[in-house]
């Protein structure tokens, strides 16, 4: 069943049938929820098209597993669509948040936003960052060199947002990128 970027999909396990707590709505009995009554202890934020489908998968599934309740966005925002504001609501509610940085990650405007406001909750409610460099160095993201200053360039010369928006971003990726993480690149766990 195709969902539009508006409807969230929200998967959680908290122990009951399904993986839906009697505060969340299932649908089509496989987890899934639409309602933000509870808060999640781990959001992880990915983009879509390099890990989806592997690496932040598994992540999920393997927290999942051991009874972490994970916030993991299975929607695609598509070309000229708008940024929810349910996510910022969610990312606010998580207690931990993964980035998943990749070669693509800059290229997202939902992506930026996402590191944006956690940026935000790590500074005024003690929010946890766990970055995970997936194929990108932590340079990479922290100084926003190669791909993310290419993702940068782009985003300028097609005018997606003011000066001060991308400033916000490029801050928000260098206090990520400071942050001592999870390097899968250099240390080849992910090959």
């Amino acid at each position: 069943m195709q969902r539009s970027a508006k409807e969230q999909c929200i998967r959680r396990n908290d122990g009951t049938p399904g993986g839906a707590s009697a505060a969340h709505a299932a649908t089509e009995g496989d987890g899934t929820a639409t309602s933000l009554g509870d808060d999640f202890e781990v959001f992880l934020s990915f983009r879509g098209p390099d890990t989806r489908a592997t690496f932040t998968d598994h992540l999920y599934t393997r927290l999942r597993d051991v009874g972490i309740r994970v916030f993991k966005d299975d929607e695609d925002l598509r070309k000229g669509e708008e940024f929810d504001p349910k996510l910022l609501q969610v990312i606010k509610q998580s207690k931990i948040s993964v980035p998943i940085f990749s070669k693509d990650y800059a290229t997202s405007v939902w992506c930026l936003k996402e590191v944006v406001q956690m940026v935000q909750c790590k500074k005024t409610g003690g929010q946890k960052i766990m970055p995970i460099f997936y194929d990108v160095a932590a340079s990479e993201v922290r100084y926003q060199t190669g791909g993310y200053k290419d993702a940068f360039l782009l985003h300028e010369s097609k005018k997606r947002c003011d000066q001060k928006t991308i400033g916000e971003w490029k801050a928000a990726l260098s206090a990520v990128g400071e942050i001592n993480g999870w390097d899968l690149h250099i240390k080849g766990e992910n090959r």
